[in-house]
């Protein structure tokens, strides 16, 4: 009994030490990330396999939209990085709901068409006659980071074809439905023109569950030392 008390204090220690260093590893990966996502841009590149490598990356691209063929990602809120410092802090929050536009946009440099993710509206604004201001015609040349697929999530609604209602990014699923590459892009905050999609909504995060896990294992620890403590050590000496 006692030698099961204290295999089991060793794994947790050790169990304890590995959240330390994964904590680590995802602290850094996080700073890498970040300073990609600060880089200088740099001209799209249309291999698919160079492109796997640049997520987060800041790229160029010039051309024009092709606004009949949007996708609404959805519900979305605005990612706006100083009123979320504002809010920090508060116990409650208000977010307004909306969606992400992303639309064709024809790479005159390329000769393809990508998906560009322009940006966020408000629900109200979320059919394009509300908003024909922002629906940009002429040429342009516009910077956003490199976005990749992702996976759906647990209780994430599967994405609606018919219905135009996406809730995650399924890039070989958008690109048929819109006749483009694969290739996805989310539009910078200098993207944003009067009455059109706010751009900068781009999340650099990630989980970072480990220090949670750091204190969890600490608890489990002393919590167990103190029971062998009262069982074993306290025992001889009464």
């Amino acid at each position: 009994m006692k030698l099961d008390l204290v295999q089991k204090y060793m794994g947790s220690a050790g169990w304890d030490n590995l959240q330390v260093q994964r904590r680590k590893w995802k602290l850094k990966l996080m700073a890498d990330l970040e300073a990609r996502f600060q880089a200088e841009p740099v001209p799209l590149p249309f291999d698919l396999l160079e492109l796997k490598e640049l997520e987060y990356r800041p790229v160029k691209v010039r051309g024009y939209f092709d606004h009949t063929k949007e996708l609404y990602v959805l519900p979305r809120s605005r990612v706006d990085a100083e009123k979320e410092a504002r809010a920090a802090g508060q116990l409650m929050s208000s977010p307004e709901s909306g969606a992400n536009v992303i639309t064709p946009f024809y790479c005159t440099d390329l000769g393809i068409s990508i998906l560009v993710n322009r940006g966020f509206v408000p629900r109200k604004k979320v059919k394009p006659e509300t908003r024909q201001q922002g629906q940009i015609q002429e040429e342009i040349e516009l910077t956003g980071v490199v976005r990749l697929s992702e996976s759906r999530k647990p209780f994430v609604p599967q994405n609606n074809v018919e219905q135009n209602r996406w809730h995650y990014r399924d890039l070989e699923a958008m690109a048929r439905v819109t006749g483009t590459e694969p290739i996805f892009i989310d539009a910078d905050y200098k993207s944003t023109v009067p009455g059109g999609p706010v751009g900068g909504q781009t999340r650099v995060t990630l989980r970072n569950e480990h220090m949670q896990y750091v204190i969890t294992w600490y608890s489990l620890c002393a919590a167990t030392s103190y029971m062998w403590y009262k069982k074993f050590i306290q025992k001889v000496h009464l």
